[in-house]
């Protein structure tokens, strides 16, 4: 299999990368509804915050090794972590630096949003979630990076999904 990949022209890896990241999307997706229904959305929720404690740190470990991102970089390393995360290859997200001392993350297309909005459901309530997973995946790039929600569903979010801001003293 791994020759098989070897072999694959730049279109067909990149075409690879947004089929994996859509499927592993998928199947967080299919997870959470299994645990919903279930139980219940209250003890699916706690299922899900439990479950993203644990990858968003492992999953910034792992792309700070792979991609040779310097540990505790501060927030430089923090944006270049982001760039390799699964939801890069498929959602719209951009980064600015108002300052030295913060990072802004704005997801400005969500694909778990947009698939709900476009089957007629209402938006995921993903802050209680988005706040362990950006805090968790920021913390092991560098523990002195501090995050603070700006807006995320069920806030009202405007023209963009979510919005996240870090900070290093």
């Amino acid at each position: 299999m791994i020759d098989f990949i070897r072999k694959m022209d730049r279109n067909e890896l990149l075409k690879l990368i947004e089929v994996y990241a859509k499927n592993w999307l998928t199947h967080d997706g299919c997870w959470f509804l299994a645990a919903e229904e279930t139980y219940e959305m209250e003890t699916a929720m706690d299922l899900d915050r439990k479950s993203w404690h644990r990858f968003a740190a492992a999953e910034a470990k792992r792309i700070v090794r792979a991609f040779n991102i310097p540990e505790n970089g501060g927030l430089d390393s923090l944006k270049r972590a982001f760039n390799y995360r699964l939801y890069a290859a498929i959602n719209e997200q951009k980064t600015e630096r108002p300052d030295d001392q913060t990072l802004i993350f704005t997801m400005e297309r969500c694909k778990v949003q947009e698939t709900r909005r476009r089957k007629g459901l209402p938006d995921f309530p993903c802050k209680p979630v988005g706040i362990i997973e950006f805090t968790r995946f920021a913390q092991a790039v560098d523990p002195r990076i501090q995050t603070r929600c700006i807006q995320c569903p069920p806030d009202d979010t405007g023209d963009v999904y979510c919005k996240w801001e870090f900070s290093i003293d």
